[in-house]
């Protein structure tokens, strides 16, 4: 059986609760779905820790009389009486039900008559505009090529839903087409997870579903001040993965000050990557240093606009090149494909080598961008 995993357990779980301050949620599930003491417990925690942090929830429950011990372990945990939706309801009646809940508490649970289809809650979610709709099924997010897809935008789903092969079986096909269905009406982004997951894929970096959102909207802006806790554990969580090296914390924040931030979706959207532009002021150059993009956002280009970024403010400022210095492969092809060109330790400042560590230097690669014209290319 599987095991709860508490949401204190995520050290990022303050992040995602400051941008899902008092948002709304709409939860849709099958009771049959829940027969498992840690799917129950892990949803009743996720809703505990969301209407703590002042967001409105709307629980949609698909039932039958067969799950009721379920179902009254859940209602314990949550301490919230349940509202049964008459079969066949329309939309009106039921959302007159959730506001009269909404309007004096945080919680709206109803109970549909089996089998009332995902349509129902896509529907709702729409009429309501909620901040983000959140599907909870077995079989969790969607996969590709025998791996977990973690995120995916609204044209890749529209694509997979032209090629029904791409598609899975047909079972998938009334989820799929629900998901685009709340995403092209207004709701702000979409979860697949396993009941079970549910507190891993909102509270956590990687996730544990597929989000989906309409579009990969991609700002990259110099990070303020209340961007600065967010960072740094972004710039940790890259020290312990082994993709950054470790840093003193006098120069984590040289590189929060010079530091610049991708984020996704609407203003306040979810901190995707992470960058710093360096100065050399002697040597008119500039250094990218501590690029980071989290698990979910991998392949999905972010690091790449955060280095054509650097490029940008570095050639506005005046500078005479950009170098960066890398020891992960992926890292080293991503400066290729923007541009850079492999140099040796004396093609950048000799400042960078102060206090450099001999045995890291011999085993980092060094590229380099020139932003002027040198005479000798004339």
């Amino acid at each position: 059986m599987s095991q709860t995993v508490t949401t204190a357990a995520f050290p990022e779980q303050e992040f995602y609760l400051k941008e899902f301050r008092a948002k709304s949620f709409l939860f849709s599930l099958r009771a049959r779905d829940l027969r498992d003491a840690a799917a129950v417990e892990t949803l009743a925690e996720v809703c505990q820790q969301l209407t703590r942090n002042e967001a409105r929830l709307i629980v949609l429950i698909e039932t039958d009389d067969s799950d009721r011990r379920w179902l009254e372990r859940l209602r314990t945990a949550l301490a919230v009486r349940f509202v049964s939706l008459p079969a066949g309801a329309d939309d009106k009646l039921v959302l007159e039900q959730v506001w009269t809940v909404l309007r004096t508490g945080p919680i709206f649970v109803g109970l549909w008559p089996a089998p009332q289809g995902r349509s129902a809650g896509q529907r709702l979610a729409v009429r309501l505009k909620v901040h983000k709709l959140v599907i909870l099924d077995p079989d969790g997010g969607l996969s590709a090529g025998g791996g977990r897809v973690s995120f995916m935008n609204g044209s890749v789903l529209n694509e997979l839903l032209r090629q029904p092969q791409a598609a899975g079986p047909d079972v998938h096909r009334p989820l799929l087409d629900s998901v685009r269905a709340a995403l092209e009406g207004g709701v702000g982004s979409v979860s697949l997870c396993r009941p079970a997951d549910v507190a891993r894929e909102l509270f956590t970096y990687e996730g544990r579903g597929t989000l989906l959102t309409l579009a990969d909207y991609c700002r990259v802006e110099p990070l303020g001040l209340d961007d600065f806790h967010e960072a740094e554990r972004l710039i940790q969580r890259g020290e312990r993965e082994g993709y950054l090296k470790p840093r003193s914390r006098q120069e984590t924040v040289l590189l929060l000050l010079h530091g610049y931030g991708a984020r996704l979706g609407a203003v306040g959207g979810e901190l995707a990557g992470f960058c710093a532009l360096l100065p050399y002021p002697g040597q008119q150059a500039g250094e990218i240093v501590g690029l980071y993009t989290i698990t979910r956002f991998q392949g999905e280009g972010i690091g790449g606009r955060l280095v054509g970024t650097m490029i940008e403010r570095a050639r506005t400022a005046g500078l005479d090149y950009v170098f960066a210095c890398t020891s992960q492969a992926g890292a080293s092809r991503l400066f290729e494909r923007c541009g850079f060109r492999r140099v040796t330790a004396e093609q950048v400042p000799a400042d960078k080598w102060q206090h450099y560590e001999p045995a890291r230097k011999k085993t980092i690669q060094v590229y380099r961008i020139d932003l002027t014209v040198r005479q000798a290319d004339l």
